[in-house]
């Protein structure tokens, strides 16, 4: 298996007629790559749909959309959803809302390879990688992107106009790859993630939440989670963090005996268990411990991935950059042969896309299970 992870590390919006469609984006839906999700979005009340096919000036097949109306601080916003069905593998697709037209490039059926652009904490101002991201993409050096959290720095920013021109900064891009996303602190808007949750598509997990699901691609089972539910418990109860727990060990329980079918599992999340910054409240005491091992009734999450051979994870949260060594319960393994079937999970910290926010800082020691920062 070649499978190439670039972890990095936008142009002008535009303003559009209320009706016309806008942050146009794509999404994986499900683990069939036969399928692909398009959303949305508009400022009023306007059924779309989507036409498509492979021929630009013939586009026989329609998708009509769910429209999901949502209202923030008084700004009422329509978000439309629609899934193109029936899709050869490793074909260009043209498509086309309203009058605007877009195209991507579907996977092989079942891609024993591929390149997927990960990072975390990208805002719209003080966005260093978006162009970077933008042209990238454009250039076909990855084929999805995984965004860990931490949206727009906010999308709620403005009654929600932050996360609209982070969008349409990033439409160039993410109107031709997938757009994978997990809920990071700043998406909390007061509002139980409204904009987080209106916002995004992702494969169903049957609990009307997209805050953690996963899915197949390749030879890879992706598991996304929310340390949200921990971190915003006292905002909005234990009962999130129950849900997903009992969902994530019945997912990886599955995922762990299909291994012969897809042999890895990849974790994605917001906030780290680990990090060797300054700032050491947040990676190594109680906002750590919470999410990793757990606090009250409440269960962690380290134990689950161990039990179940999680194979790798990636964070962000943290504006800054480090690889570990296979940890777990802060014991670690560095020798020579550490990543040869290691005896826990190797993480990946990738949170410094760009945001207005500051860069972490390192301590001038970083932890010994830390392999490169």
């Amino acid at each position: 298996m070649w499978l190439k992870l670039i972890v990095l590390g936008l142009l002008g919006h535009h303003h559009v007629k209320a009706a016309s469609p806008d942050q146009v984006h794509l999404a994986f839906v499900s683990s069939d790559t036969s399928q692909m999700g398009v959303i949305w979005n508009t400022y009023v009340d306007a059924r779309q749909s989507v036409k498509y096919g492979t021929d630009q000036g013939n586009l026989n097949m329609n998708s009509v959309d769910q429209q999901i109306p949502w209202v923030y601080n008084g700004t009422t916003r329509y978000s439309h959803r629609a899934i193109l069905n029936g899709l050869e593998p490793e074909t260009t697709y043209y498509y086309q809302i309203e009058d605007r037209k877009f195209s991507f490039k579907t996977m092989s059926k079942n891609p024993s390879s591929y390149k997927v652009c990960i990072f975390g904490d990208l805002g719209y101002w003080h966005g260093n990688s978006t162009e970077s991201i933008i042209r990238k993409g454009l250039n076909g050096e990855y084929d999805w992107i995984l965004h860990l959290g931490d949206i727009s720095y906010d999308l709620h920013t403005n009654n929600g106009q932050n996360g609209d021109d982070f969008l349409n900064q990033l439409e160039p891009i993410i109107s031709r790859v997938p757009y994978m996303v997990i809920a990071g602190n700043h998406e909390d808007d007061g509002a139980n993630f409204t904009n987080y949750q209106k916002r995004f598509l992702v494969p169903d997990n049957g609990f009307q939440d997209n805050q953690f699901y996963s899915f197949d691609l390749g030879p890879v089972h992706w598991v996304g989670v929310s340390t949200e539910n921990y971190g915003f418990y006292y905002a909005y109860g234990q009962e999130p963090v129950f849900t997903q727990y009992n969902w994530l060990k019945n997912d990886l329980d599955k995922a762990n005996k299909n291994r012969a079918n897809v042999p890895w599992i990849f974790s994605f999340q917001h906030r780290p268990f680990y990090c060797s910054n300054v700032n050491s409240y947040e990676c190594q005491s109680f906002e750590n411990r919470l999410v990793r091992t757990g606090w009250l009734d409440m269960p962690g999450l380290e134990s689950l991935f161990l039990q179940y051979g999680m194979d790798m994870g990636f964070w962000g949260h943290e504006h800054s950059y480090e690889r570990f060594y296979p940890v777990a319960d802060r014991k670690y393994w560095n020798g020579s042969d550490a990543y040869h079937n290691p005896k826990a999970p190797v993480y990946v910290l990738t949170g410094s896309a760009g945001c207005h926010s500051p860069d972490a800082e390192f301590t001038d020691q970083p932890w010994p299970w830390s392999a490169a920062r």
